[in-house]
């Protein structure tokens, strides 16, 4: 009997900076062993919209309009449907990532406000204390988001704002991307060959 799958979930809102929620769709899909649940707003469809050319039906949604080619382990969940399965904390969800995360989103976190799927899948995670990692892609941050972010970070929230490293000498704004992506994939539990890591090469020439 095989194992079942691990679910890891994924939603998209609206902040700029659609391409690192692409993309960490795009690796979790790689990975055999997962169940993907992916959300995503109509504010994160505009932006899709607005930076990427793509058209995305929230209500009859096509993987293909994302451009993706691995698709038999993903599952859609429109954002109205607060019945859901990863709406309950029943439903085994281990890890929901929200990339990226718009600061509406995580205020209305910090305060307990859950309006749509995507903010009840996130409050699950809190109440079931499962991880969740947040990457904010907002600057500069008022005092208001500053508040919230660090009050959801006390409560164990894995905040992760997009804020890529140089010392893997990037030479590509996909580069840039991937950093972001291997530190959220990291989070997540989830293996991936994403870019180096620091103090990798000193310590492969040790041994």
């Amino acid at each position: 009997m095989s194992a079942a799958p691990r679910r890891i979930a994924l939603g998209m809102t609206g902040a700029s900076g659609a391409v690192y929620g692409l993309r960490v769709l795009e690796e979790l899909l790689k990975d055999p062993s997962l169940e993907v649940h992916f959300t995503l707003s109509p504010s994160a469809a505009k932006v899709l919209k607005l930076e990427h050319g793509v058209n995305v039906d929230l209500d009859a949604f096509d993987p293909r309009a994302l451009g993706l080619s691995e698709t038999a382990r993903l599952i859609y969940h429109h954002h109205a449907n607060v019945a859901a399965p990863p709406a309950s904390g029943s439903f085994r969800i281990q890890a929901l990532a929200l990339v990226p995360c718009s600061m509406s989103c995580a205020g209305k976190l910090a305060h307990g406000v859950g309006g749509d799927l995507i903010e009840r899948a996130a409050d699950v995670m809190l109440k079931e204390r499962r991880p969740l990692v947040l990457v904010p892609r907002e600057t500069p941050m008022s005092a208001i988001h500053l508040e919230n972010l660090a009050k959801l970070a006390q409560l164990g929230v894995i905040v992760l704002p997009a804020a890529p490293g140089f010392y893997g000498k990037p030479r590509k704004v996909e580069d840039l991307v991937d950093f972001i992506v291997a530190r959220v994939l990291d989070h997540l539990g989830v293996a991936h060959g994403l870019g180096p890591r620091w103090g990798e090469e000193n310590v492969k020439r040790k041994t």
